[in-house]
């Protein structure tokens, strides 16, 4: 099984040509064999896609995920994870509503 990249990959080679080459090659340094497995590799794009808001993209990479092997266990973790990860920022700055002195 390989990843099946986004869809908009294909149809940037329409109108720019080497940027979609220089792409293919990116998309292969990162998701060509490597020492991670596709299942981890997948289960990274999944978070990082959840962190983004990419709801398509959550869609079509947990299915992916699923069936490179990753249980709905594994699934449910790594969306805890971004969850936990994308909500830090929001505390962080929500902190500065509690200190006093603005110029720190």
């Amino acid at each position: 099984m390989q990843w099946k990249k986004p869809w908009f990959v294909d149809s940037l080679a329409e109108s720019d040509s080497e940027m979609a080459q220089a792409l293919e090659r990116v998309i292969e340094l990162a998701m060509g064999p490597g020492v991670l497995e596709l299942k981890t590799k997948l289960l990274i794009v999944l978070a990082l896609d959840a962190f983004k808001g990419a709801e398509r993209g959550v869609a079509a990479v947990a299915e992916q995920a699923r069936q490179a092997g990753a249980t709905e266990e594994e699934i449910r973790e790594v969306l805890r994870i971004a969850y936990l990860i994308a909500g830090m920022d929001c505390l962080r700055a929500g902190s500065r509503a509690y200190i006093r002195d603005v110029q720190g």
